[in-house]
């Protein structure tokens, strides 16, 4: 049985990850970021703590710590049950097995919750959802989205995606997401469409194999996981 999941659960990742996923230069650090759909993340912890830019917008937000670190408690024993059940869906490369798993999870949870608080009153956790953002356009110079949109395509239509996508366009001059695989590790069906779409609305939204794999593609014609570095809009 392929990995699978009802509805989103709370699970972050570290700097480190986000650098790798997103392909992020030192000078892409050094930008006004905003992370989408950030959950218990640590990479705002951290790069904060590096005197980087960024906030980070998720609907657990507006939840205390303790509560958001029972979501965690709750799911952790899902997901992990799930990851030794399909192993043979992910890649044990930069995660050599699935208790190393577990603690790079908990390492993020740790962070992320120490920092919570704090980061709220700053202005840097806020509760906000896609597909509509409370900021002004262009307001980042960089958004990024990790595992949250094409992850879920199952649960959340073209349409959502679309949207979705649209609005992290308004407010970024550049947008990119990981990965293009929804759960169970098979392409995503949204990214071609919304790509034809993007194209319409005056986008160039390249594909591009990022430095990162953990998801094992399950399709012949996706020997390596990308992610979009895109949308740029045409100046």
């Amino acid at each position: 049985m392929a990995f699978t999941l009802d509805n989103v659960v709370p699970w972050g990742r570290t700097l480190d990850e986000y650098i790798a996923m997103f392909d992020l230069s030192n000078a892409d650090l050094q930008k006004n970021i905003l992370g989408c759909s950030d959950g218990p993340a640590s990479f705002n912890a951290t790069l904060t703590q590096q005197n980087g830019r960024i906030i980070s917008i998720d609907p657990i937000y507006q939840f205390t710590a303790a509560q958001i670190q029972e979501r965690f408690d709750q799911a952790y024993e899902t997901v992990m049950a799930q990851v030794s059940a399909n192993q043979s869906e992910f890649v044990w490369e930069h995660i050599p097995n699935v208790a190393a798993l577990g603690a790079k999870r908990t390492e993020a949870m740790n962070l992320f919750i120490a920092d919570f608080e704090k980061g709220r009153k700053d202005g840097r956790y806020q509760h906000a959802e896609l597909p509509t953002l409370p900021f002004s356009d262009k307001q980042f110079d960089l958004a990024l989205c990790s595992h949250f949109l094409f992850l879920y395509s199952q649960q959340f239509n073209l349409q959502f995606h679309l949207n979705s996508i649209r609005e992290l366009c308004r407010v970024a001059h550049q947008i990119r997401i990981f990965p293009l695989l929804q759960l169970g590790s098979t392409p995503s069906p949204h990214p071609p469409p919304i790509i034809d779409q993007l194209h319409q609305d005056g986008h160039n939204p390249p594909i591009h194999p990022g430095p990162h794999q953990f998801q094992s593609p399950r399709h012949p014609k996706h020997k390596n996981q990308t992610h979009p570095h895109p949308p740029t809009p045409h100046p």
